[in-house]
């Protein structure tokens, strides 16, 4: 609104919400401000807002409810590119799967949501004035403190809560790793591993390449000839390989990163949790004597993908930087989820949690397999599985490409990966492994995956 115009107020109010109408900005239905609102917050009169409303309902742009106020026309004829966008919005919104076998999903009898509700109603009643107040820049302490309880007593690993570093995702957390240990070093990960992981190291305008698996971990050849600054490995449970990295291969690793002074590890213990029998895997970070090994793990695979909160172990030295860098700042995830969280681990959930789903999983793997074992296209296809994640490979017998197969799945309505989707190397040089993860299927709806699949090879 601008009084220095000679366009009178109210006309300039009527051409400002007829274009938002018309541009599909107000939604058709949506309720538009009382008058007496509008004007206060607009500081004009009333008398300007009501004349502005007459002449957008006598056009039809608007309309009336009695004693329930004034809403924008649900029936316009838009402009041609707000059709466009609206049909592309709903074309995608409208795209769902029989079944997703490209990542895991929680299925609602898994989650304890009574539990969950219990723990936010307390935090509520107990944590008032800690809610309404700043997150430290490395999360909650309580959050902090849970963490650095349950990893001495799981994972082997002893920390203090200064070390801890909260972050809203594994993407937020590499973007830590790249302020503190510099752009301008040379950051290595596995092949195959996540794209995502190498890419957001390239966001954060880092050089990364990629170095070779062999049975038992990162090949340690390629790892002198590439000579990387800092390397990120998966040790206890490698995506999409389940690779474990030996004991031997662990302690060539160190010694090559002890040579040269300011090379760091990176230990993504992601999925390390879900192993179904045998002794957790030993982590790097507590085989470590030099400070140089920094471990992340995240929450989103343990207890659903929609907990988006991750965290870093840094050895002292790195978390007093990162404290002199980032001390002005706020930590990105809510308190009120920070606090929830503390509560389900510090309480002794999580671990039933992890208890209880390990045995669910476990029970539907075997399950699945069995269906696998007695179906015909196991004689044309074999079956790669690791005692530990949600995920095995079907390894196909075939000529026809990944690429194929996965469109032919999708126009069944089916979506799915490969292992050529995880590696840096051309896919025509890839086995045909089909990766499933199953952790949101049924022993029904695999049977029909295992019938559609037949077809298609």
């Amino acid at each position: 609104m601008d009084k220095s115009l000679k366009t009178p107020l109210y006309l300039q109010l009527y051409t400002f919400l007829r274009d938002d109408i018309v541009a599909g900005v107000i939604d058709g239905g949506e309720r538009l401000p009382s008058k007496r609102a509008f004007a206060e917050h607009l500081g004009v009169s009333k008398i300007t807002v009501e004349t502005a409303y007459s002449m957008l309902i006598s056009e039809g742009y608007v309309y009336s409810l009695s004693k329930k106020g004034y809403y924008a026309e649900k029936n316009l004829i838009l402009h041609p590119a707000v059709i466009k966008a609206s049909a592309a919005a709903e074309a995608e919104s409208a795209q769902t799967f029989l079944m997703d076998l490209s990542s895991n999903t929680v299925p609602p009898g898994q989650f304890p949501f009574m539990v969950w509700a219990k723990i936010m109603r307390n935090i509520c009643l107990d944590y008032r004035e800690e809610l309404l107040l700043p997150v430290p820049y490395n999360g909650a302490l309580c959050l902090r403190e849970a963490i650095c309880g349950y990893l001495s007593g799981q994972r082997g690993i002893s920390a203090s809560p200064s070390q801890i570093v909260i972050g809203s995702g594994s993407e937020y957390l590499y973007g830590i790793i790249v302020r503190l240990l510099g752009e301008d070093k040379l950051y290595a990960v596995e092949n195959p591993s996540y794209g995502r992981i190498k890419s957001s190291y390239t966001q954060n305008r880092a050089s990364c390449v990629s170095i070779q698996l062999d049975s038992e971990g990162v090949d340690i050849h390629s790892l002198e000839k590439v000579n990387p600054d800092v390397l990120h490995i998966s040790p206890s449970h490698n995506f999409p390989t389940g690779i474990v990295t030996s004991l031997r291969r662990r302690r060539d690793i160190l010694s090559a990163l002890y040579a040269d002074e300011g090379r760091y590890i990176i230990e993504d213990d992601y999925d390390s949790e879900l192993r179904f029998s045998g002794k957790p895997i030993p982590t790097l970070y507590s085989s470590d004597a030099s400070g140089r090994v920094i471990y992340m793990n995240t929450f989103s695979k343990t207890i659903a993908p929609s907990v988006r909160i991750s965290y870093l172990v840094l050895p002292e030295k790195l978390a007093e930087r990162y404290r002199e860098i980032a001390s002005e700042s706020g930590c990105p995830v809510p308190s009120f989820e920070q606090y929830a969280l503390a509560g389900f681990i510090s309480d002794g959930y999580f671990e039933r949690h992890l208890r209880r789903n390990k045995k669910y999983y476990k029970a539907l793997r075997d399950k699945l397999i069995a269906i696998y074992n007695a179906d015909e296209i196991s004689g044309r296809s074999s079956i790669t599985e690791s005692d530990a994640g949600l995920h095995f490979f079907i390894n196909l017998k075939t000529e026809k490409s990944d690429a194929y197969i996965k469109n032919a799945l999708f126009d069944r309505r089916i979506n799915c990966s490969f292992y050529s989707d995880y590696t840096y190397e051309p896919a025509e040089s890839c086995p045909h492994k089909l990766l499933v993860n199953y952790s949101g299927l049924s022993p029904e709806s695999f049977s029909v995956f295992l019938t559609e699949l037949d077809k298609i090879i």
